[in-house]
């Protein structure tokens, strides 16, 4: 079902435009990871992209359930922007669970630069998926999640 072959665009080592996060530990009940943003992550000029700082919460929080032992993968996430991040500013990202219900487990996150201002602040639900049964979980057609 789930394989990891080092293409993850957030973490994997052999994808040649990831992100290539790498350092995740854990800190009590946190995951925190820290990560440089670079000008090729930039949407609008001196900005990093959105979507670059949506990767980086959904990343931390997604490690902190592999941390505990947990496959899943995400079913939400809302992303609130509270300053805008410049390249080259060093960040930091915390992740926490802090709810569940069935096979929903809820995270939140949080990315601060190096002075500590919160610059963005995530909420989600993953999906912790059931023992690897061999079987198709995806769409007809799409074998993104199947295991061959």
């Amino acid at each position: 079902m789930l394989h990891q072959d080092g293409w993850c665009f957030a973490c994997g080592p052999d994808n040649p435009h990831g992100l290539h996060l790498s350092g995740f530990r854990r800190e009590g009940k946190e995951c925190v990871v820290s990560f440089v943003p670079q000008r090729q992550h930039q949407g609008w000029q001196g900005l990093i992209h959105g979507g670059i700082v949506a990767t980086l919460l959904d990343e931390a929080m997604t490690h902190l359930l592999q941390a505990r032992g947990e496959r899943a993968v995400t079913a939400s996430l809302t992303v609130r922007y509270h300053c805008p991040l410049a390249p080259g500013e060093p960040v930091e990202v915390r992740a926490r669970a802090v709810g569940s219900h069935g096979r929903l487990v809820k995270t939140q996150a949080e990315l601060r630069d190096h002075e500590g201002t919160l610059i963005a602040s995530a909420r989600a639900k993953f999906m912790v998926l059931p023992p690897p049964t061999g079987r198709c979980v995806s769409p007809p057609g799409s074998d993104a999640l199947s295991q061959r």
